[in-house]
């Protein structure tokens, strides 16, 4: 599979670029502190802005990697960075993965967009916005033959957005936090041939 690593996309309303270290502040303060967006999320709320800076500083290492896929999400109209969306090769935490997507060739793993904005841009079209952005960036500069998207049931907020960005109920899963916290979830599904249908952007 080709990759092409996080590259600068943009939007009408949004910026996604590489998150930077001196981004910790706002990513603390936008949405990583933040209880009420870190529910649907693998991980918590970080204690304090240290915890986020110790974050960015790994991510900083992985950027060189062309499978790295990290973006923050960036107002344009107020520069400021409130959320962050990424594509990572969900395989590789679960290799059960592979048997929840038995039509699909998965030789080069499953790869999922995941996202998180902070409650003060929530219901602006914002995520959907940033999804379909990194969505297009996938399917025309790598040749990956499909991209999946995943929410916790409870947050059904999150499906609508990625059924508007184009993806497909596949199936229902129990993903799971990082302290092993089982999470009942829906998966969605775009392949490259739904993707190529103009009328979904």
């Amino acid at each position: 599979m080709r990759h092409t690593g996080t590259q600068e996309l943009e939007t009408k309303r949004l910026l996604l670029r590489r998150l930077l270290p001196e981004d910790a502040g706002q990513m603390y303060q936008n949405w990583a502190s933040d209880p009420e967006v870190t529910r649907w999320l693998r991980w918590e709320p970080h204690k304090n802005e240290l915890e986020t800076v110790g974050l960015l500083a790994a991510w900083a290492t992985l950027y060189p990697n062309p499978d790295y896929y990290q973006w923050a999400i960036v107002e344009k109209s107020s520069g400021q960075v409130f959320g962050s969306i990424s594509i990572f090769n969900a395989l590789l935490g679960d290799p059960a993965q592979k048997a929840l997507w038995p039509q699909l060739d998965c030789a080069d793993g499953v790869w999922e967009a995941g996202y998180c904005l902070g409650r003060a841009w929530w219901n602006k079209g914002f995520a959907t916005e940033a999804l379909r952005a990194v969505a297009d960036y996938w399917f025309t500069q790598t040749d990956a033959p499909f991209l999946t998207c995943c929410h916790a049931k409870a947050n059904p907020a999150s499906g609508r957005v990625m059924e508007k960005a184009g993806f497909v109920y596949h199936h229902d899963s129990v993903d799971h936090k990082f302290d092993g916290t089982p999470v009942e979830c829906k998966s969605y599904l775009l392949t490259r041939a739904h993707y190529q249908r103009k009328d979904l952007f």
